[in-house]
């Protein structure tokens, strides 16, 4: 088994349909095929074991996820917003690779003595060598090797095998589903999952892909109305960016569906945007790294469905998950393993052919009997439907009380002052952790900490009050809008800010 079977799939059913970039100039299956068996010769030649992606997404990354896949190497999309030291450390572990690297992103990979093309040169590389099929290496080697994005720990990285990829995408996507107008808009960087899986599930529907390598709200609504976009994939600080910013055009006329995921969305950017475009299907997805993307999905329906309803039960879906996807098994357990029933909080672990798992040195973190653990914490309701209360690590252990930021950093982004809102545990002699809270105020908003503190004590209950509020004018988020919720704690430990903030 291997990837480029989608792609011969695709060059045999729509071969002349325009399915990577602008509907003006972009590539066809045909062409896709031939540029990345060009690029599959120039990996073979250069005697290189992988192909290690250091530039902004777009067509050249296409091509360098086929050329991988054929030449029978993996492709290693690596953060090129990482300091130094650590993009070095990550190349270290890819000393024969070949880079493709933009022209700004090339002085670490020189530096760890890769051979470097740009986008640009690689591409016109692989154009020269299109003369006959290159044969796929058809052991199920690893296909992608994604490095986690480290904000709780050092980065690992994950790989994905031929299989686990193709399982997701069979699993998940009807053949040709795409009439020939549709086209996708992915916002997310080449390292993130999304931007891999998206590249196999749109050609597999023959669904058009652009790539937007900047985003601004501006910009993003601008190119959906000009290339027509039809369906679109954020991150939940884009979506909020997007509601929020004022005197904006929000018109997509074109759009169809909406798909979000990569963290967790507050409930007020969700609601509004669905009031904004309701002819608009929202979609979220939950999926890891580990997981090949997707594993759960909340669709259109569900959407509505809580946004009208009355019952409070119907109503928290729309901050769910929602419900598996086919092939996957989704459990809750307690810490001995043991699993609970529906509405009990615990630790989430999956299964299915898409699960990978795996880490490179380090092998298979899948249990004895094939389930993976997340380390997200949650619980299932009685309809099945999947609540993410947070990462395991991120819990706040207070005097003997196992307490969930995300519950109170939802109670925090309803009140109509507050943009951006994070709850941390810090250290504390008596509790062994207590609560602190960062906001960032809208413009021209006061966000009483006063306030804020009896809206938490009057949704919740006193002990996940937060005994501290600081104000930022920003919080810091990877790209893909997961918070770095150990820088926040350093910050609000550091000795000059001990009595920062307001109590």
């Amino acid at each position: 088994m291997n990837v480029s079977m989608i792609l011969d799939m695709a060059a045999e059913g729509f071969g002349d349909r325009v399915v990577i970039g602008r509907a003006q100039d972009g590539l066809t299956p045909v062409r896709l095929r031939e540029l990345s068996a060009g690029g599959a010769r120039a990996v073979r030649a250069a005697e290189a074991d992988a192909i290690v992606y250091l530039a902004t997404n777009g067509p050249a990354f296409a091509v360098a996820q086929f050329a991988a896949a054929l030449a029978g190497v993996p492709l290693v999309p690596v953060n090129y917003r990482l300091g130094e030291e650590q993009l070095d450390a990550l190349l270290a572990n890819h000393p024969r690779a070949l880079a493709v690297a933009a022209p700004d992103q090339e002085v670490a990979p020189r530096r760890a003595g890769l051979t470097v093309r740009s986008p640009a040169e690689w591409l016109t590389e692989a154009a020269a060598n299109t003369d006959g099929d290159v044969e796929p290496r058809l052991s199920d080697a690893p296909a992608v090797l994604i490095y986690t994005s480290g904000t709780t720990s050092t980065p690992k990285g994950v790989v994905l095998r031929h299989h686990n990829l193709v399982s997701y995408v069979l699993g998940t996507v009807e053949f040709a589903a795409a009439d020939p107008a549709e086209a996708a808009l992915m916002s997310v960087p080449p390292y993130h999952i999304a931007a891999v899986s998206n590249v196999l599930t749109n050609l597999y529907a023959g669904r058009r892909t652009l790539t937007l390598d900047h985003f601004s709200p501006e910009g993003w609504l601008a190119l959906v109305r000009e290339q027509r976009i039809t369906h679109a994939m954020v991150v939940p600080t884009m979506l909020a960016r997007i509601m929020d910013a004022a005197g904006l055009d929000r018109s997509v006329p074109s759009m169809r569906s909406l798909a979000y995921g990569g963290a967790r969305m507050p409930v007020r950017v969700i609601e509004t945007a669905l009031r904004t475009w309701p002819r608009v299907d929202f979609v979220n997805a939950y999926g890891l790294t580990e997981t090949s993307s997707t594993v759960s999905v909340l669709g259109p329906a569900e959407h509505r469905a809580a946004v009208a309803s009355e019952d409070p039960a119907v109503r928290a879906r729309l901050g769910s998950a929602g419900l598996p996807v086919p092939g996957i098994e989704i459990q809750v357990r307690d810490v001995t393993g043991e699993l609970l029933g529906a509405g009990e909080t615990g630790q989430i672990w999956v299964r299915g052919e898409q699960v990978s798992g795996e880490y490179a040195g380090q092998g298979s973190a899948v249990d004895e009997r094939g389930f993976f653990h997340t380390r997200d914490r949650g619980h299932l309701d009685t309809d099945g439907y999947v609540h993410i209360e947070g990462r395991a690590d991120d819990t706040i252990i207070r005097g003997a009380e196992n307490i969930a930021p995300a519950e109170i950093e939802d109670v925090l982004l309803r009140h109509p002052d507050v943009l951006d809102a994070v709850v941390v545990g810090v250290p504390d002699e008596e509790w062994g952790q207590r609560i602190e809270a960062v906001v960032v105020a809208r413009d021209g908003a006061k966000a009483d900490a006063g306030a804020l503190r009896a809206a938490v004590r009057g949704t919740l209950r006193g002990s996940k009050t937060p005994d501290r509020i600081t104000y930022w004018t920003e919080l810091p988020r990877t790209v893909t809008g997961k918070l770095v919720r150990r820088d926040i704690v350093a910050a609000l430990t550091a000795p000059e800010n001990g009595t920062k903030g307001q109590p």
